[in-house]
């Protein structure tokens, strides 16, 4: 019995991240939902940012102060501008592009974009040499597959409606789309979309660096969302001149704001924080292609959306493409493991001065 308890804990601990990342995907599915109700019973999305930010970075104050009290590196200038910086890209901006693409689309499409973050991070983290790839290396090669197949089946999944699956039953919960608005402004909100996708990927890296220098996940998280607050409250104020819009009543936008401030903002930015210093920014990346699988179960099952056939097959291949980027990304870790356990172990015997006549290893992916 304690064999199996302690083999079962080495499972667990090792395939954390991928729990969490799948975790974070449902809670983005969630989101979207309950963020498109809100909106469509007359949230403006500016304020919606707002209020979520300002809420999270409340919520997460009290563990950041007490928990990294200790360990928490000292604040200079340079890292408040990169947290400026950070903010932007991640939780102010960014949002509220995305957010308003959202609003003049549809969850499923909107999802089925965000997908291109996985491959803007990919690429960027190539040409920033925090990915190596290798051409001849089968690692490296289901990587690159595995992003193309992935980005395969999100083309399917927008381009290709197919037959429609009738629904089992009716829709548990009902959400008012005004089609006529989504069809006049899809490609302003497409465009939007795609802007925050790029500001994401952009994130993901900066993200990998700022955690070097200050290692501090929760005093990070909450950095990012107070300045994020506080700029997506100025631009807000700028936009939006309806004193009304602000005034929230206890209704499906107070907890979409809560939803959003203390999941969304708060746990989930604090989760990829931790497997993006675990595992590194392309990783945490990888999961997005499942994000589109359970939206579009969601919206079919729960919601009620239409579910073509096209959407069943692209979900197959974004599924089969997320299979080849864990294999490669992990058999690259594994390889990284052993290597640095040679480096050690050379480290340790360094008695014979021939075994310093070493070439040393090729450069090693992270």
């Amino acid at each position: 019995m304690e064999q199996k308890g302690c083999g079962l804990g080495v499972l667990c601990c090792k395939f954390k991240p991928h729990l969490l990342m799948t975790l974070v995907q449902l809670a983005y599915s969630t989101l979207y939902f309950i963020a498109e109700a809100s909106f469509n019973h007359g949230l403006n999305p500016y304020v919606y940012v707002t209020y979520r930010n300002i809420l999270a970075g409340l919520v997460l104050f009290p563990f950041a102060y007490f928990l990294e009290r200790k360990t928490r590196p000292k604040l200079t200038l340079a890292l408040f501008l990169e947290f400026f910086v950070l903010s932007l890209l991640g939780l102010s901006l960014s949002l509220v592009m995305y957010f308003i693409g959202l609003n003049y689309t549809n969850p499923t499409f909107v999802t089925a974009l965000y997908n291109t973050i996985a491959s803007i991070t990919f690429v960027i983290a190539v040409v920033l040499r925090i990915e190596v790839i290798k051409l001849r290396n089968p690692r490296s090669i289901a990587k690159i597959v595995g992003t193309l197949v992935s980005l395969g089946g999100v083309m399917i999944v927008t381009l290709y409606r197919g037959p429609i699956i009738r629904n089992v039953w009716p829709p548990l919960i009902h959400i008012n789309n005004n089609d006529d608005q989504i069809h006049e402004e899809w490609l302003k909100g497409s465009l939007l979309v795609i802007a925050s996708c790029v500001a994401w990927a952009i994130w993901y890296i900066m993200q990998a660096y700022t955690l070097k220098r200050y290692p501090a996940q929760w005093s990070l998280t909450t950095w990012q969302c107070i300045v994020g607050g506080a700029q997506s409250a100025v631009y807000s104020v700028i936009v939006e001149h309806d004193k009304s819009a602000w005034i929230i009543g206890f209704n499906i936008e107070l907890w979409s704001i809560i939803y959003g401030g203390i999941v969304a903002s708060g746990l989930v930015v604090y989760i990829q924080l931790w497997c993006t210093e675990e595992k590194g920014p392309v990783f945490v990346t990888m999961f997005n292609p499942l994000l589109t699988v359970i939206t579009a179960v969601l919206s079919y099952f729960v919601v009620g959306d239409r579910l073509h056939l096209g959407c069943l097959v692209g979900a197959m291949v974004v599924v089969i493409g997320l299979y080849l980027l864990i294999w490669g990304k992990e058999e690259e870790q594994e390889a990284d493991d052993i290597n640095s356990s040679k480096e050690q172990f050379k480290g340790n015997n360094s008695d014979d001065p021939q075994k310093h006549n070493t070439t040393g290893t090729d450069g090693l992916p992270l």
